[in-house]
């Protein structure tokens, strides 16, 4: 009875021994595959779009009080010393058929640490202090701009104009306002993850307001 015993815990020893080197090798694996933030900046750079047309909670509601949809696509230019280049085209359509208008910003991106949502994300904070321009594509938008902004040559379709440093009601920029998003980075298997919006429409305009959840993906342009 008392070699069963001993035969069996050696037995037991064993199993668990192999158990233990097994995910110890996982972990180490795993650990070995995440990225740290100079991996991340440095796979980070190059160029990125949208995989298809995409949607977000929009500031502006319905007559029944639901926040609108506002559809875009995005073009992502990011160089080593980590200033970027971000273009964004929104549309009238879940589709991407019937274009509002084109919106360019240029400037420097700062790292802020791991974020919490995934192993090797990163906290990122956008500042738009190079350029920041808007050219509408469609009359409805252009008509829009001309009745409610102030201080800007007569909007046209096609026709760009810098709102650097501007009042801009369409997207609340305040005179001598530099825009500002606190936002994340997460790569993984060849696709770039910014946040995902809060679904209550507000902007990543605070520390407090940094998304919690991940965007649709963008693909590196090849």
């Amino acid at each position: 009875m008392n070699n069963r015993i001993i035969k069996a815990t050696s037995l037991l020893v064993l199993v668990f021994g192999i158990m233990n080197s097994s995910i110890a090798q996982k972990t180490k694996t795993k650990n070995k595959s995440v990225m740290t933030t100079e991996q991340v900046k440095k796979e980070s750079s190059g160029h990125w779009q949208s995989i298809t047309t995409e949607v977000r909670p929009s500031n502006s509601k319905n007559p029944d009080g639901t926040l609108k949809p506002f559809y875009l696509k995005r073009d992502f230019v990011l160089a080593a010393d980590s200033t970027f280049e971000l273009a964004v085209t929104s549309f009238a359509d879940p589709y991407g058929k019937v274009a509002l208008a084109k919106i360019y910003i240029k400037g420097q991106m700062e790292w802020k640490g791991d974020h919490p949502i995934a192993e090797g994300a990163q906290k990122v904070d956008y500042t738009a202090s190079v350029e920041y321009t808007v050219t509408p594509l469609h009359q409805g938008f252009v008509d829009i701009l001309n009745s409610i902004t102030k201080g800007f040559n007569q909007w046209k379709a096609g026709e760009t104009q810098s709102i650097l440093k501007k009042a801009f009601p369409p997207f609340g920029l305040t005179d001598g306002q530099i825009f500002k998003e606190y936002d994340l980075i997460y790569l993984y298997d060849g696709m770039m993850f910014w946040g995902a919006r809060n679904i209550d429409g507000r902007g990543f305009d605070t520390e407090q307001n940094r998304p919690t959840n991940l965007q649709v993906p963008m693909t590196r342009v090849q």
